[in-house]
């Protein structure tokens, strides 16, 4: 069996108004160190895109940028096994405290899941009705992994548009 692999920490704003989750970093990511470190994922590009805003190329300014913002990040999957970079791949998944998070910054309104992985696990783990003032949404993954259901990149910003919607709320 594969080794063992961890997400980051929360990179977490001052009173954050939406927590996008991914499923378990990549291994270009883990490499990294970086959230979305995989220079062909969408996830930043989509961000700039939304907030139009020019890309940044350097990541301790994309966590700036996005905490500006005031959205956290962070992952439904605290640790799991995986070869490779496949969400298909992983095995033995645990959650991470998602619940406990959201409890102790009670201004999210909304968890947005990058991708498939991301909200099954979610909704797996976590009773909705604990997060009752919390919307949760799926949106289309960020991965340059094609998968059964692609968007382009157009496709991709016009679904994820849905949080600017939530960036107002107090």
């Amino acid at each position: 069996m594969s080794e063992k692999i961890y997400s980051f920490p929360p990179v977490l704003p001052d009173v954050p108004k939406v927590l996008i989750l991914g499923s378990m970093p990549s291994v270009q990511s883990i490499e990294k160190k970086q959230y979305y470190g995989n220079p062909r994922n969408h996830f930043w590009p989509i961000l700039f895109e939304l907030f139009q805003e020019d890309p940044i190329e350097d990541y301790g300014r994309k966590v700036e940028f996005i905490k500006k913002h005031k959205i956290a990040l962070w992952d439904s999957i605290g640790a799991c096994f995986r070869e490779g970079s496949l969400d298909a791949d992983i095995k033995e998944d645990v959650p991470n405290d998602i619940v406990g998070l959201i409890k102790a910054h009670p201004s999210i309104r909304l968890i947005a899941c990058n991708g498939t992985k991301s909200y099954e696990t979610f909704r797996k783990n976590f009773d909705m009705h604990e997060l009752l003032h919390v919307h949760v949404k799926k949106l289309p993954s960020t991965s340059p992994i094609p998968g059964r259901y692609n968007k382009s990149f157009a496709e991709k910003v016009e679904a994820w548009s849905v949080i600017l919607k939530y960036m107002d709320v107090s």
